[in-house]
């Protein structure tokens, strides 16, 4: 067992490239999601049922799709529709719009749940619209929100695995590309899934910071 370990460090070069696209990738996707779901949860909670009713069905058509079935309808479907994207392009398209869905739920209820009284200051000061969403709105927006959003990140994280069956060389990749190679899959899975769960431990350390600065605003 211990052999299995070493033959994993030996070829830790891989890992190292594949935590960076880990990284990369779930970074790219998660600032997408939460970008698109402020538009998104601003659609959910629009006086006109027009807008808030195809926000709420683009919600759950992605909350009742598997990520895996939506990453492969882009990477094998569209091809057949004409539209060729690379397995980078398709990944982060996949993982941006899919959370886009859960994001923009996760800022809509904590969007319900802020003081009116500041947001009527805003417009008593003359915003309005997009600068009224953008200076008053959004901040304690993200900032009452960061628990959640947090967990959604990591659920980011964990998705962006799915993606080695389109050889997309991220962190589970690149183990079961050791495994495959010198057969240890215990160990590569093993040293995998700490990487893992170090990335997760970063992201609920910066939600902790994120907490502490909401709870001065207050």
């Amino acid at each position: 067992m211990t052999e299995d370990f070493f033959k994993v460090w030996q070829h830790r070069d891989l890992l190292y490239r594949g935590l960076a696209n880990t990284v990369i990738l779930s970074a790219f996707a998660s600032l997408c999601a939460l970008l698109l779901g402020a538009v998104l949860a601003a659609g959910l909670l629009h006086r006109r049922r027009i807008v808030s009713g195809a926000s709420r069905a683009f919600v759950d058509a992605f909350r009742c799709t598997p990520f895996l079935l939506f990453a492969y309808i882009l990477y094998f479907g569209l091809p057949s529709a004409g539209v060729r994207l690379d397995n980078w392009s398709s990944g982060l398209v996949a993982l941006a719009i899919y959370h886009t869905a859960y994001m923009g739920e996760l800022l809509a209820s904590s969007w319900r749940a802020l003081p009116r009284e500041p947001i009527e200051a805003g417009r008593a000061f003359g915003f309005a619209g997009l600068s009224l969403f953008r200076r008053i709105v959004l901040p304690p927006l993200v900032l009452n929100a960061a628990p959640v959003l947090g967990n959604q990140t990591i659920q980011v994280i964990k998705d962006s695995a799915f993606l080695t069956v389109i050889a997309l060389p991220e962190l589970t990749h690149a183990a079961s590309a050791i495994q495959s190679n010198y057969y240890v899959p215990f160990a590569a899975f093993i040293v995998a899934m700490l990487i893992y769960w170090a990335l997760c431990l970063v992201i609920e350390a910066c939600v902790a910071v994120t907490g502490r600065m909401a709870e001065a605003r207050r």
